[in-house]
């Protein structure tokens, strides 16, 4: 049997008595299962396998156990995964990781109740945000506001790869820095290319965001190159913390994820109350993407109509534009936040309804229930069409999600035939570009577009 003791790193170097009394007691709730898995998901980085099984099976005798100490906890690894370790010792960036696990799973898990939260009230739930966020010490007090989100796919090809490269390295040459999703393909890319651009111009402060859920980053480990690991207790808090940490989104082709992040995006820039927000949002990949974001535009047009058409501009093929475009929008977003007071790091000022805020649990019965009729506003159809294509996302490659789809079989998706004929030309074109899966893999289809 192997095991191996780690120091404390990052916030969790100190703690006091309560508080590592209150994590001793996570661990032995239901929480220590969760914290588990995402311990062995960060030793499994840059294993690209996006089955949670898979990559979960030949580790069952793996344990993570806490050792109280004066100061704080050390984490205790029994039978950890080879692929963590060179030359016998522990990999740096992932022995921070595992810490940033400790800090979001039982620190902060122990901290709030996530279970009453169908009845909390929105700017308690932005709160929840912040204070995550906060306590990983994303909010950077003095930093420059340059933090660029960028979205897409996990199961791209090289040459969509490659592209995303190019387009970090030249923001990275610009000296922005990069929050992604955390795993391998589009969330890779700019972070690597930034990676470069920041070394050819000798800037110290680069920052490489992941941000991650737990019920996803068994799917999508953190790549090697993320400094910083978040873990949100949930998709729409991760969602709404990549929206309030960025001053530009860059979208890159994607599947079903990307999508629901679009969709998302969009839903909450339709609110009446974020008019006068600047948040500059591309959509961009190499040429023969072009066909893909016209079919995106489309299926956006028919849906939610042209003013979310207006929120965001298409960059096919032109890295340098793209990265020209994001830093000369930066100036506009630090004079809105400027005037309107707001901080330059966290936008509180951004309007999120609770639609968009609430956890959606996928099931055969939510999945059914959905409201996906164009007789409501925009921004309501939008908050229903990302749940739509979460619960995709939840079927595909979240261990709770493949469970359902094994038992009961496939989602079942209602609504307006019109929109469900829209809905199913835009799946069935991921799935024959195969977005669905990492490439290579056969797709199963998780859902079912009733028409």
């Amino acid at each position: 049997m192997l095991s191996i003791q780690l120091n404390p790193v990052g916030p969790l170097s100190q703690l006091s008595q309560f508080e590592v009394d209150r994590l001793k007691q996570s661990v032995n709730s239901d929480l220590y299962m969760l914290f588990r898995n995402c311990c062995l998901a960060v030793l499994n980085s840059g294993v690209e396998e996006d089955d949670c099984e898979q990559l979960f099976t030949p580790y069952k005798d793996f344990e993570v156990n806490l050792i109280r100490r004066e100061r704080g906890v050390k984490i205790e690894l029994v039978n950890p995964p080879a692929v963590a370790f060179v030359d016998g010792q522990l990999i740096k960036g992932v022995h921070e990781h595992l810490f940033a696990v400790l800090r979001d799973i039982l620190h902060m898990g122990g901290k709030y109740s996530f279970d009453q939260e169908q009845e909390s009230e929105s700017r308690y739930l932005t709160d929840i945000v912040f204070d995550i966020l906060r306590h990983a010490e994303v909010i950077k007090v003095g930093s420059d506001p340059n933090m660029v989100v960028c979205w897409g796919g996990h199961s791209i090809g090289e040459v969509e790869y490659k592209y995303t490269k190019e387009v970090g390295y030249q923001l990275g040459l610009r000296e922005m820095n990069i929050c992604t999703g955390c795993g391998p393909g589009a969330m890779k890319g700019p972070m690597k290319g930034a990676a470069i651009g920041h070394a050819k111009q000798r800037y110290k402060q680069g920052r490489y965001m992941g941000m991650t859920e737990p019920s996803i980053i068994a799917a999508e480990p953190p790549n090697a190159i993320v400094n910083e690991l978040v873990i949100m207790p949930d998709i729409e808090k991760r969602l709404e913390a990549f929206v309030r940490v960025a001053h530009a989104i860059v979208i890159f082709p994607g599947g079903v994820g990307t999508a629901e992040e679009l969709l998302y995006l969009l839903g909450v820039l339709l609110n009446e109350n974020n008019k006068e927000q600047i948040v500059p949002i591309i959509l961009t990949g190499p040429a023969h993407c072009k066909d893909y974001f016209e079919s995106i535009d489309k299926f956006v047009g028919a849906t939610l109509g042209p003013e979310a058409q207006s929120l965001y501009e298409i960059i096919v093929d032109d890295a340098v534009k793209v990265a020209q475009k994001v830093k000369s929008k930066q100036i506009d977003v630090r004079t809105h936040r400027r005037s309107t007071g707001d901080s330059y790091l966290f936008n509180w000022l951004l309007k999120i309804d609770p639609e968009f805020q609430k956890p959606f649990a996928p099931t055969h019965e939510s999945m059914q229930a959905l409201n996906l009729h164009f007789s409501q506003p925009k921004a309501e159809l939008a908050a229903a069409l990302r749940k739509a294509f979460s619960g995709i996302v939840a079927g595909n490659v979240k261990a709770e999600g493949i469970k359902q789809i094994r038992e009961h079989g496939p989602f079942k998706i209602n609504g307006d035939p019109k929109l469900m004929q829209m809905l199913d030309t835009l799946l069935q074109s991921f799935v024959k570009q195969q977005r669905m899966k990492l490439p290579g893999s056969e797709y199963s289809p998780c859902y079912q577009v009733m028409k």
